[in-house]
């Protein structure tokens, strides 16, 4: 199957180097360019795009209204945005999670993680950089959630073993991680966690993640959880 991206950055010498990249990739394609946030969104609708890498700061439309557009219209359900940033620690990357994006990376990204990070996210998993997106999510997650704000009232549907797999995911695990905690499969894991995702309404991971965070099932400090213990 052919992956088909978007590259999005007023930059052209940047749109340049990730196309090279891309177009080195034999089940890559390059969908289309955009100079600006909204013709990132026009292009979305009509180039059959399967990932978008989003620059947020651009002329006309930045890129996290350009993600918040895409990632709110159902037309777009399949389409996943990967955010690109100069700052690890640019609270903006935050308001891009928080519009739907799947994660972020540095735009000085290797070529081979650029290429492994828009496979993941093309196969609807989140990719956060692993340097930064602990604190940065924690940070948004207290922004985003004030005293008195209601609990996410769809939380009710969610089993112990699917809160357990949530929690963990929001401390940044892995599937595999988290199998070998809980002493299950790794397939366990992605069944836990793709019904939560149903449940809770979420787009991907990474939107795991923030309504952990904004609804204080994790908050910034907490310890992993102890692991359960397996009966002698």
């Amino acid at each position: 199957m052919t992956i088909r991206v978007l590259l999005a950055d007023d930059q052209a010498l940047i749109r340049a180097g990730f196309k090279m990249i891309i177009d080195a990739e034999p089940d890559f394609e390059v969908a289309g360019e955009a100079a600006d946030g909204r013709e990132a969104v026009d292009l979305t609708h009509t180039a059959r795009v399967d990932v978008v890498l989003m620059d947020i700061r651009m002329p006309h439309m930045d890129g996290i209204e350009a993600t918040r557009r895409i990632c709110a219209d159902e037309r777009l359900a399949g389409v996943r945005v990967l955010v690109l940033t100069t700052f690890d620690n640019d609270d903006n990357v935050a308001l891009a999670l928080h519009a739907g994006a799947s994660g972020f990376l540095g735009k000085n990204v290797a070529p081979a993680e650029l290429v492994a990070a828009i496979r993941v996210v093309a196969a609807g998993e989140a990719l956060l950089s692993p340097r930064a997106t602990r604190g940065l999510i924690s940070r948004f997650g207290q922004q985003s959630a004030p005293p008195g704000k209601s609990r996410l009232a769809a939380l009710d549907l969610v089993t112990e073993r699917e809160h357990e797999v949530l929690v963990l995911v929001a401390h940044g695990l892995s599937n595999d991680d988290i199998a070998n905690r809980l002493y299950v499969s790794p397939l366990t894991v992605k069944t836990h966690v793709n019904r939560t995702m149903i449940k809770l309404g979420a787009r991907d991971r990474a939107q795991l993640v923030v309504i952990a965070y904004q609804n204080a099932l994790v908050r910034l400090g907490d310890a992993l959880p102890e692991p359960p213990r397996l009966s002698s």
